[in-house]
């Protein structure tokens, strides 16, 4: 086997276990090439001759794998998503191990799966029309501003650096805004508008009960609340889920579409899959429907589709 390594080591805290996972493929009689995106890299570049390869593992947080994910849209090259990250969201998603061993195993072993992609567009049809991807959630308003304040904390304290931020933003901005989904037009009010592919986010909540990641559908979400604090009781009923309740999700607005377009007045700042972008909206927002293939164990395949057949 020839596997393709992109590694953005820059993220979380790196990954000291790298090495081991390496040397496992090589024990298994696997060709590794090992390329680094460093600053300045051109991730096209790394990715060029993609397809000479029978896997690509992408290494680093989960905007680093959205990006090669999104780079490879369409080509059928099995991902696996190494969880060098802060939050490794993508991994807890796609119920993935964090062993190198048994990441290892499961690049040499496991099961390609097509899941959607989605696709952000900034100033649509202009000179400056700027596209790009996400795998599990993108939005705009108060969590781009969160995940823009955490940034600097996330290498020394993790996870705990988007509460922080969160407590940094007490009061987020509140926007009106005026939604295409699909061709329906809606207007509503909020402090941020996600579109969620995969579901569970940090600290292993989840923003819907479920997300089907093969169903050619976001799940839309308008977070109606005021201030942070309004986010308390959305954040008790996720916890809840966990439990097998089922509640309802107070202070969210959810709808779904294959197609989105936000107007946020005033303006908004954006973020994928963690990742801070220095566009704002108007934004619009697709999907590719299972325009990404991801190696995982068997079991999830039925797990996130209950027809993987389909």
């Amino acid at each position: 086997m020839n596997i393709l390594m992109v590694a953005n080591m820059r993220s979380g805290w790196g990954d000291p276990g790298l090495y081991d996972f390496v040397r496992r493929l090589g024990e298994a009689g696997t060709e590794v090439t090992l390329r680094f995106l460093n600053e300045g890299a051109e991730l096209a570049h790394l990715v060029r001759d993609s397809d000479h390869y029978d896997r690509v593992v992408a290494v680093g947080g989960d905007g680093t794998v959205s990006s090669v994910a999104y780079a490879l849209r369409g080509t059928d090259i099995p991902i696996l998503a190494y969880p060098a990250g802060t939050a490794n969201l993508l991994a807890r998603n796609l119920k993935m191990p964090l062993e190198t061993h048994e990441l290892a195993e499961l690049t040499l072993h496991g099961t390609p799966m097509q899941i959607d992609l989605g696709e952000l567009i900034t100033a649509e049809g202009t000179a400056e029309e700027h596209r790009s991807g996400f795998v599990i959630i993108a939005g705009a308003g108060f969590d781009a501003d969160v995940m823009d304040g955490a940034r600097e904390l996330k290498a020394v304290i993790g996870e705990g650096a988007y509460i922080i931020s969160a407590i940094q933003n007490l009061q987020p901005t509140v926007a009106d805004f005026e939604l295409e989904l699909d061709g329906v037009r809606i207007k509503t009010r909020g402090i941020a508008v996600l579109f969620v592919n995969l579901a569970r986010i940090q600290f292993d909540l989840a923003v819907t009960h479920s997300s089907n990641a093969r169903d050619g559908l976001f799940e839309v979400v308008v977070v109606k609340t005021k201030s942070v604090a309004g986010l308390i009781p959305a954040v008790w009923a996720a916890l809840l889920d966990r439990m097998g309740h089922h509640p309802a999700r107070p202070a969210l607005e959810i709808h779904t579409a294959s197609y989105i377009r936000v107007i946020a007045d005033p303006a908004l700042p954006l973020q994928a899959d963690g990742d801070t972008l220095s566009r704002f909206t108007p934004v619009s927002a697709r999907v590719l429907p299972r325009a990404a293939t991801f190696i995982v164990e068997g079991t999830t395949v039925t797990e996130l589709d209950p027809d993987p057949s389909t």
